[in-house]
């Protein structure tokens, strides 16, 4: 399942991604953000992980460095 869940992260990132303007607040990215925390701490708890990024990732934000 992790596997699943990164190879749809980085199809995203090849071909979804580069049709949108650049707009993360955060460092890494979103997308690199959630192969980490998939990576790190399993599918569920990692996609849940990503979910709260996403959502604090928005215009009210500073932004900076996270990291998983």
């Amino acid at each position: 399942m992790k596997a699943f869940v990164i190879s749809l992260v980085r199809f995203y990132q090849r071909f979804i991604s580069p049709l949108t303007p650049k707009s993360c607040r955060f460092y890494p990215t979103c997308s690199e953000y959630t192969i980490m925390a998939v990576e790190k701490y399993g599918t569920l708890r990692g996609l849940v992980k990503s979910a709260w990024r996403i959502l604090r990732c928005n215009p009210f934000s500073k932004g900076g460095v996270d990291y998983p």
